[in-house]
């Protein structure tokens, strides 16, 4: 019994540390890896048209002035019927290019034009699936957008370059569907129509857009 009182002293005379060993601290970079990163904000709309469903994350978050227009577009009903009716490709690069769709400068579909939202601002880029608007001047976007085929990021706003140097508005990504996309892109062009740019890039039998809608993940 004298044994066992001796022991339970040594014991209760040890510091807490020689009973119960703690763990160290991480270290700092153990942390940061713990640390959960905010993903921005983005809104699911499902095109629905004639050669199958192109499903886009529209960044409400990074690009909101731009991805509130086309919100617009989709809760009024206003993309329903109109068409992709545009299909750049580039010689010898087959996997780059855009596919262009919209009210077409249709005035009965056509909202106010928006603001100017360059990628300098909302940190988004021309990569594979990227969906942007069109436009002729910074700040005429209106009712029509592109998805890109391949990396387009010449299509990035670029201070340092002379002349429009403001690129295009980026407002989403394609989450699924761009086997649709690249088939629209590979569809028959016409060689008559078209002016300027556009020469020999209009689709000779447009791909209808029956809907466009919101939808959950």
């Amino acid at each position: 019994m004298l044994r066992i009182l001796i022991g339970l002293a040594v014991l209760a005379a040890q510091p807490v540390a020689a009973q119960t060993e703690v763990p160290p601290p991480p270290a700092a970079d153990a942390v940061a890896a713990l640390q959960v990163v905010p993903v921005p904000a983005t809104v699911l709309v499902a095109l629905q048209t004639s050669e199958g469903v192109i499903r886009i994350a529209v960044e409400v978050e990074r690009a909101p002035v731009t991805a509130a227009n086309f919100l617009r577009y989709v809760d009024q009903k206003r993309l329903d019927g109109t068409k992709f009716y545009r299909a750049m490709r580039v010689e010898n690069y087959p996997d780059w290019g855009l596919i262009q769709g919209g009210v077409r400068g249709d005035p009965k579909r056509s909202l106010p034009p928006i603001k100017h939202e360059p990628t300098t601002k909302t940190g988004l880029s021309h990569v594979e699936g990227a969906v942007s608007m069109a436009r002729a001047a910074p700040g005429t976007a209106a009712g029509d957008f592109f998805i890109s085929i391949g990396a387009l990021t010449p299509l990035d706003a670029n201070p340092a370059q002379p002349g429009d140097n403001a690129g295009y508005a980026v407002f989403g990504r394609v989450v699924d569907g761009m086997d649709v996309v690249k088939r629209i892109q590979a569809a028959p062009v016409s060689a008559t129509e078209g002016q300027g740019a556009m020469k020999g890039q209009i689709l000779a039998a447009p791909v209808a857009i029956l809907a466009a809608r919101r939808v959950k993940p």
